[in-house]
């Protein structure tokens, strides 16, 4: 059975991006971390164009090794051939954009785990499951993994597998350059070119720059070096140009580069080279894997790699095939591709993580109304918010499709606790009851405390608005809202936007929908809308209709409570499961009110507060997932 597509192999480590452009990477003040390694960035990079992939490799037992097997998972890698090394520490990389020609990089990587790979790490039936095994050059470095290469590849030889090299030179991990030559990508080597040579038989493609070719190859005279790595390898060769694209060759090389294959190239300005050669072979297995011809497959290789070049970091920056899709059909807006607004939109909304088709949520992210009942404390509230999160916790059970709504100001300790539990989590931002919409003191007035946020935690926002605000207020509002959406995102934080007009004025099948359209037409596009249970089915069509016209790729609709009993809940839940843009509900009062209320004052003990909460909260789930079903049914 053949469930993969492509194996690669080697290296698995863990990036840190100096977050400061155009400054030396000894003033770097703050990184992001990002999954990295040749074959770990294809392994992703080819999983978001549509293949099934996998990873052959060894990561720490430590944080960063389970951030790399956590971070693959979420990108649909599959982890079976990564070893966990009990005895060595995951690889790093800490790296910077200095400008446009030079990209600092120190690589971490003395007796790392990946470079403990060796044959018994390779298995033969794993092998069986794929079409073709990808391998990068620095794991032919060192005897151990060279072992490990060259059994992987004679294995798929023997099973029938598509083989493929990036050549991938680096030359200080060869150690024929420094530590502080990360950066350095050619230094001539007998040894190195040697050893290339030895092996260049056993693959069906070759990829590398002129440089990495003159390496191979053990000339600086790039067709005389592809025609070395030729009397050596009947593979195809591809040779990446830079701005000139890449070229194909079949056969026999010709005297110029330009007699070779080409596919389409994109002329884009570039922001960060590193990583781009991963994220052209990702594109060009795209086209490999398909039998697409090689002016086909260069094309896809070219544009995965002018994004690559276009944006912060490697793995995050390569597209999805949706995104290559439309990137294809609608061609270069500006040359900045990092700066194209609706590029950034589909490479957003297609690059989100989890399965969030359904999100059943308890909400205790309350504030005044927990503050003014008899009994409270800062450090009650905070205690009673800590049960609320029990009582989620046992429901949600380790499922999926549940989350919380739970604020920073009272709940934090609950909230901290949360992270890691499976759980979707929404965080308010904004200050109870204020109109026009102010925000809590400790986002900070440019809102740079987001920068402190888990990423896991949705940014999650209440306007009370109306479409007959007057003109003051609904200007002042959207400013507010789209200045706290653009930090959201340049946060990597998903945002949710609530709005309730029926505490403002009459309301009409057309309100919310009108104040949907507003939004967007101010620059503002919610991963997440919570919206008021509506009486209608014209009042649910329309506001659906209004987002999916605005962004068919939103995550969805969560319907709120307002403190609605049961009954009534149970009867706007049959009329918002109708319409499968909403995913669920999150209901506050209806679960905790009463528990508060009895808890506070001393009338129930903690157990007793869970048990009630959990019942309510599970009987509505109960509810939801039942009207759901019947929505099914009756649609079917």
């Amino acid at each position: 059975m053949k469930d993969l597509d492509v194996i690669t192999i080697g290296r698995a480590g863990v990036d840190l991006y100096g977050a400061q452009i155009g400054g030396r990477l000894e003033d770097m003040g703050s990184f992001d971390k990002y999954i990295g390694g040749s074959p770990t960035n294809i392994a992703c990079g080819s999983a978001r164009l549509g293949l099934k992939t996998a990873l052959i490799s060894r990561v720490g037992d430590e944080h960063m090794g389970r951030f790399i097997l956590e971070q693959l998972a979420r990108e649909g890698v599959c982890t079976d051939g990564v070893v966990t090394d009990p005895e060595r520490l995951t690889a790093l990389v800490i790296l910077g954009i200095r400008d446009q020609e030079q990209f600092p990089l120190i690589f971490y990587r003395e007796n790392c785990a990946d470079m403990a790979l060796c044959e018994d790490d390779i298995d033969e039936g794993f092998i069986q499951r794929a079409r073709a095994v990808v391998v990068t050059g620095t794991h032919l470095s060192h005897p151990r993994t060279e072992a490990a290469v060259l059994k992987a590849l004679k294995l798929a030889r023997k099973h029938g597998l598509r083989t493929a090299l990036d050549i991938d030179y680096r030359p200080n991990l060869w150690g024929v350059a420094g530590h502080g030559d990360g950066e350095s990508r050619f230094v001539e080597s007998e040894t190195v070119t040697a050893k290339l040579l030895s092996t260049l038989h056993l693959f069906d493609l070759i990829v590398g720059t002129e440089e990495e070719f003159h390496i191979a190859g053990g000339s600086t005279d790039t067709i005389a070096a592809l025609r070395r790595v030729r009397e050596n390898s009947a593979a195809t060769l591809v040779c990446k140009r830079g701005a000139l694209g890449a070229v194909a060759f079949e056969g026999a090389v010709p005297d110029s580069l330009d007699e070779g294959q080409a596919g389409q190239g994109f002329p884009i300005e570039v922001f960060n080279v590193l990583g781009a050669g991963d994220g052209f072979f990702s594109g060009l297995l795209k086209g490999w894997m398909g039998d697409a011809d090689w002016p086909t497959a260069l094309k896809y290789a070219n544009a995965c790699g002018a994004f690559a070049v276009s944006r912060h970091g490697c793995t995050p920056a390569y597209p999805t095939l949706e995104e290559l899709e439309f990137f294809l059909a609608r061609g270069v807006q500006r040359p900045d591709l990092r700066n194209d607004p609706e590029l950034e939109q589909v490479h957003w909304a297609t690059n989100r993580h989890g399965d969030w088709s359904s999100v059943k949520t308890f909400a205790f992210d309350h504030r005044l109304q927990l503050e003014e009942m008899e009994g409270y404390s800062p450090a009650k509230g905070a205690a009673f918010k800590e049960l609320c999160l029990g009582a989620a916790l046992k429901v949600q059970n380790g499922q999926p499709g549940y989350g919380i709504l739970c604020d920073n100001r009272i709940g934090r300790s609950a909230l901290h606790a949360a992270s890691g539990s499976g759980l979707w989590i929404g965080r308010p931002v904004e200050l109870p009851g204020s109109r026009p919409v102010e925000f809590e003191p400790d986002l900070g007035a440019d809102f740079g405390r987001l920068r402190e946020w888990a990423r896991e935690n949705v940014v999650k926002l209440l306007v009370f608005c109306h479409p007959d605000d007057d003109a003051a207020t609904r200007a002042l509002q959207e400013e507010r809202v789209h200045r706290l959406f653009t930090a959201a995102r340049r946060n990597g934080l998903e945002f949710l936007l609530e709005v309730i007009p029926s505490k403002v004025g009459p309301v009409d099948d057309d309100t919310t929908a009108t104040l949907i359209q507003q939004f967007y037409d101010a620059g503002v596009y919610p991963d997440w809308w919570k919206l008021e249970p509506f009486r209608t089915e014209a009042a649910w069509a329309k506001a659906v209709q209004a987002i999916e016209r605005n962004d068919p790729r939103t995550r969805g609709i969560v319907v709120l409570g307002l403190d609605a009993p049961e009954a009534a809940l149970a009867e706007s839940f049959a009329l918002a499961a109708r319409q499968p843009l909403v995913k669920g509900f999150a209901v506050g009062r209806t679960i905790f009110g009463d528990a508060a209320r009895a808890w506070l004052k001393g009338e129930m003990t903690n157990a007793e507060a869970v048990a009630q909460m959990a019942a309510r909260y599970s009987r509505l789930c109960e509810i939801w997932d039942r009207a759901r079903a019947e929505a099914r049914q009756h649609a079917v």
